[in-house]
């Protein structure tokens, strides 16, 4: 019996905490976590709840649990949009090859050169900040990344000598890449797809940091961060929980994409 990597057991059961928590937010926390309770303003862990409470005396733990459900749906859907997106420009790409292919790669060219964070501001100026902000700018950074990489995957998938005979039994480019691309290279995007969940979290708090997220009093770990800085020396658990909470998370995300990463690697089950 395969051994399974432990980055892959730490990795699903960090990822699997959080989103219990995001579900569980939805409809329960300790407290209320838009509730303002001046008598426990700046208190730390122990005085006013487990985790503290904010210079609002709002209950960083509800604010956690509500804010998993902001980051992860956030990420998720920026991941949806973007990767079924790139994916189809990469597998479509590999299929096509000639002028297409290369208007996809200087597209992605393009995409590359904005960050999600300079993405987000242009595109508040012209539709608002807002969720829908951050996701169509985290899923605009997304594109390229899922369309090169699908990109490459396919077009290994294209030299093997069962495409050959697929070609020679007539069967179209679209039942090829449906039929045998896609089913080959599925393990490298969902590898991908976690990974760039990580980076999605990562980029949803720096921009909700930067005040381009969701709007006040909707919990984020981002904003928490910007919250935190004025009361740094006096209550440093503000900084402390939403910050140690988005490095577990990236951690945890990164861990499950290096575990699938391994799992999925032929060398490692030719070695096992």
């Amino acid at each position: 019996m395969k051994r399974l990597p432990w980055s892959l057991i730490i990795g699903v059961i960090i990822t699997s905490i959080f989103i219990i928590a995001a579900i569980t937010s939805r409809f329960w926390t300790p407290a209320d976590p838009t509730t303002i309770n001046i008598l426990h303003r700046l208190k730390g862990p122990g005085v006013a709840g487990l985790l503290g409470a904010d210079h609002f005396g709002r209950d960083e733990l509800s604010m956690i649990m509500s804010g998993a459900w902001i980051s992860l749906g956030i990420s998720f859907s920026s991941i949806a949009l973007g990767g079924i997106t790139g994916t189809f420009l990469g597998v479509t790409s590999a299929a096509k090859r000639g002028h297409f292919e290369a208007l996809v790669m200087r597209i992605s060219d393009v995409l590359f050169s904005f960050p999600p964070v300079l993405s987000a501001i242009l595109l508040a100026a012209i539709l608002g900040g807002g969720p829908i902000t951050t996701i169509v700018a985290i899923a605009l950074f997304m594109i390229p990344v899922f369309a090169r990489i699908t990109r490459s995957a396919a077009l290994q998938i294209w030299a093997r000598d069962y495409i050959l005979a697929a070609k020679m039994a007539g069967k179209s480019d679209i039942h090829i890449t449906i039929e045998h691309v896609i089913p080959n290279i599925g393990a490298q995007i969902i590898v991908q797809i976690a990974i760039q969940t990580g980076l999605g979290i990562l980029t949803e708090a720096g921009l909700s940091f930067l005040g381009l997220g969701v709007s006040p009093p909707t919990p984020s770990w981002g904003r928490m961060l910007a919250d935190s800085q004025t009361y740094l020396s006096i209550a440093p658990h503000m900084v402390l929980v939403p910050g140690l909470t988005i490095c577990i998370a990236v951690l945890g995300l990164n861990l499950l994409g290096d575990g699938l990463r391994d799992l999925t690697d032929p060398r490692r089950r030719q070695s096992t």
